[in-house]
């Protein structure tokens, strides 16, 4: 059983939906990032860098236990290992992975900075909270045009669609009240109706 070192947070949520979908078991050790439980010396035997989601899988490739850390190596990790929702063909399981980057790499960090803003940053500024806000909106519109032509952001439902969800989902109010996102709207709907989205994104609450 893989063990998932996790916290309710979109990085999180990311990782065990992941799991959840591909059908692998895994238990839940919630890490609490207010009281700074990331910065222990367990955890830090886990991922040296002090941040969740973490998994350790005992039977990894080969039969060897194997600790990794990053919600999309994370994602990555249990599409091989499940077989599922990575496709197949070369050139479509580029495009997945493409869709998977866009997430962690262009929504994922432009979604924390808001947090980082509007929550931890010791002053706050409308204005930036707008810029930061539009540039968000800015980048999902990139994926609202596409879900305008397909059911999902690769041509099949893939670890690329899990990856974005949990960004979307958090951001909800932000994507209802720009009012031009329909299809991104469609497609979140879709993936909430997903058992297995459902139990991800609630497993570490």
């Amino acid at each position: 059983m893989i063990d998932l070192y996790t916290w309710p947070t979109s990085n999180g949520q990311r990782a065990a939906i992941a799991l959840e979908e591909c059908g692998l078991a895994y238990r839940v050790h919630r890490i609490d990032l207010s009281k700074g439980e990331q910065r222990t010396p367990g955890f830090l035997a886990v991922n040296p860098a002090g941040a969740i989601p973490a998994v350790v899988d005992p039977d990894g490739p080969g039969g060897a236990p194997i600790a990794l850390a990053q919600s999309g190596a994370i994602a990555v990790y249990a599409a091989t290992k499940s077989g599922r929702f990575l496709p197949a063909d070369a050139a479509q399981r580029a495009k997945a992975l493409q869709w998977l980057f866009f997430a962690c790499a262009d929504a994922a960090p432009a979604s924390s900075a808001l947090y980082y803003l509007g929550v931890l940053a010791p002053e706050k500024s409308e204005a930036n909270m707008k810029f930061l806000s539009d540039r968000l909106l800015g980048i999902l519109r990139v994926a609202d045009r596409h879900l305008a032509q397909h059911e999902w952001l690769a041509d099949e439902l893939s670890i690329a669609d899990f990856a974005l969800y949990p960004i979307v989902a958090v951001r909800r109010a932000l994507v209802d009240g720009a009012a031009d996102l329909p299809h991104l709207l469609r497609w979140a709907d879709a993936l909430a109706a997903r058992p297995g989205v459902a139990r991800g994104m609630t497993a570490a609450d």
